[in-house]
């Protein structure tokens, strides 16, 4: 699916170079014709840049004109972030890897600064992954069952959340990295959502876990978490309870600010 992006993208940019080298053609035509630069519309440059800072992260994006009032425009954003955090007493140790790809395409209703960009965001990697380790004879829950981590060997846990691979875009901004004015410069400012369906989590624990302390205060029935079916099960249903509390989170805002260079 990145290489589907990709190639999106590249074709996009290539198409768009096409077009511009014909309305530049058919421009220098209309001139020579009527003797007049209207056809044009003003425009000057072919091509934009920029930086950009919002909730996906910070990054850049290139732009390429297609007529007088649409662009194509890819570009790519990063954003780590870590924390720890504490689910049914298990303590982990998180951490939100934000890579994307976007292309969009741009279209000026009135040949301004504001335009609607539908588009496609692709993730790279997992966004969201975490780690833990859970102390000889801690307590914790696995899908509504208490365990203890076994001395000997403690329980440990990995896992990651992820989003659609691809998804669809749609957003609003004002600002053009190709404005149709001699400014070099401009600031755009987007806003919009990214629709990539209900987040997917997968746990995985490994190590040994005990029931409920005996009489004498320690914990009984050790086993191993990868060959016990019973926990695999209650693995499984921790697993649900927290693909189910993530549910909502379907979409994602986009909010962001830049700062482009005409070329």
């Amino acid at each position: 699916m990145r290489g589907f992006v990709c190639l999106f993208v590249v074709t996009c940019l290539l198409a768009s170079g096409s077009l511009c080298a014909q309305s530049s053609s058919n421009t220098q035509s209309g001139q020579a014709a009527f003797g007049s630069s209207s056809a044009s519309g003003g425009d000057q440059g072919n091509f934009g840049f920029g930086v950009k800072a919002g909730l996906l992260g910070v990054g850049a994006e290139v732009a390429a004109r297609v007529t007088h009032r649409t662009n194509v425009r890819a570009g790519f954003n990063v954003m780590g972030y870590s924390r720890s955090f504490n689910k049914d007493g298990v303590d982990y140790n998180g951490h939100l890897s934000f890579r994307t790809i976007e292309a969009h395409y741009d279209f000026f209703p009135w040949a301004g600064s504001f335009h609607v960009s539908p588009g496609l965001l692709a993730f790279v990697g997992d966004p969201v992954s975490a780690r833990a380790f859970v102390p000889g004879n801690g307590s914790f829950t696995l899908g509504g069952q208490q365990y203890f981590s076994d001395p000997s060997n403690p329980a440990t846990a990995k896992g990651k959340l992820d989003f659609n691979q691809i998804a669809p875009v749609a957003t609003i901004g004002w600002g053009n990295l190709i404005n149709r004015e001699s400014k070099r410069f401009s600031i755009p400012v987007e806003l919009g959502i990214a629709f990539q369906g209900s987040p997917k989590t997968a746990l995985n624990f490994s190590g040994s876990v005990c029931d409920f302390p005996t009489n004498s205060g320690l914990p009984a029935n050790c086993r191993s978490v990868a060959s016990d079916p019973t926990v695999q099960s209650h693995v499984i249903s921790e697993q649900g309870k927290i693909n189910h509390s993530l549910s909502p989170l379907k979409v994602w805002p986009i909010i962001s600010v830049g700062f482009g260079y005409k070329f």
